[in-house]
């Protein structure tokens, strides 16, 4: 009989099994994460960067779009560790293994709440155009992004609290990461995490939809000098910025829902780091995503991206740059 793989084996009786696969596998694979990982960090930090340095940039969706922004780039740095994941076998203890994947729901909680605060700004804008300047404020949004990260780091804690006061008691043997939630904790995640979000964004993005189209409509009616009873309120650059977040909001839910379909075939909320890698993995993918979209439909970070490089943000007077 083959011999069976061991993660550790000078500890023969209690270390756990190394999956099975060839070199050219395990090395593609280790690749491919990594050079994913290294994308995401970068584009996002350009994404960071180009929100913070430029003035011309500080508007309400765009602070939003920074706050995404930054969960994206530890999700992206949190990337690298799949490589140990994907591996077969934890190698860096019971401990780190609840850190990880605590920062993990973090990052994640707080994108999923930035996703509905970017739906909400979009709704107000294209609904009700004339009240956005009093409805959506910079200071608002300056006050409900520390609240939303602040909520993420309370609530997670408060999910894994008992995987905090004995790191590794579901592990069956060394080498494993499993995290274990109990039912009452699981089904509040999955209603609050979940579920309540992934409503708010769709039924909003629907009724977003359904305004901005009879709103294109009235644009060419009125460009066209047809009669027109009615009053074009919303911009055409609102429409733009609303169809350009809409389609971040469609990726966001397609690379959300395995996982959320995961979350909820599983009653126990079990997460088993090899077994639901790929999930996770789609996931997290969805984080190089949004500065890929952003590259495509916003003209400002194309710009900001060649001031970067070239290094005249560095100028004394790059700040104030009209990069709009």
């Amino acid at each position: 009989m083959e011999e069976t793989e061991l993660c550790f084996p000078q500890l023969f009786n209690t270390s756990c099994s190394r999956p099975k696969r060839t070199y050219f596998e395990t090395i593609i694979t280790y690749i491919l994460v990594f050079s994913i990982s290294l994308l995401t960090s970068s584009l996002n930090l350009l994404v960071i960067i180009s929100i913070s340095h430029f003035r011309k940039l500080h508007s309400p969706t765009n602070l939003l779009l920074l706050s995404l922004a930054v969960s994206d780039i530890f999700i992206g740095l949190l990337m690298s560790f799949q490589i140990v994941l994907l591996n077969g076998c934890w190698i860096l203890g019971n401990s780190f293994c609840v850190i990880y994947t605590y920062l993990g729901y973090i990052f994640a909680t707080a994108s999923i709440g930035t996703m509905v605060m970017i739906s909400i700004d979009r709704y107000v804008a294209i609904c009700y155009p004339l009240h956005y300047n009093t409805k959506i404020t910079q200071k608002k949004v300056k006050i409900c992004v520390p609240l939303c990260w602040t909520w993420s780091v309370v609530f997670q804690g408060f999910n894994l609290m008992e995987n905090f006061k004995q790191p590794g008691i579901f592990n069956s043997c060394l080498g494993e990461c499993v995290i274990v939630i109990n039912y009452i904790a699981g089904m509040v995640d999955v209603i609050l995490s979940f579920i309540v979000p992934i409503t708010i964004i769709v039924v909003l993005y629907l009724r977003i939809f359904v305004v901005a189209v009879s709103q294109i409509r009235a644009i060419h009616s009125y460009t066209a000098g047809l009669t027109f009873h009615g009053s074009v309120n919303v911009k055409k650059s609102e429409i733009k910025v609303a169809g350009s977040l809409g389609v971040v909001v469609v990726a966001f839910l397609i690379c959300l829902l395995p996982l959320f379909c995961v979350t909820l075939i599983d009653q126990d909320a079990l997460l088993n780091a090899s077994s639901t890698a790929f999930v996770i993995f789609l996931f997290d993918f969805n984080s190089c995503l949004n500065p890929i979209i952003y590259t495509f439909f916003y003209s400002w970070f194309r710009k900001s991206i060649k001031l970067i490089i070239t290094l005249r943000i560095l100028q004394s007077d790059s700040c104030d740059m009209d990069i709009l």
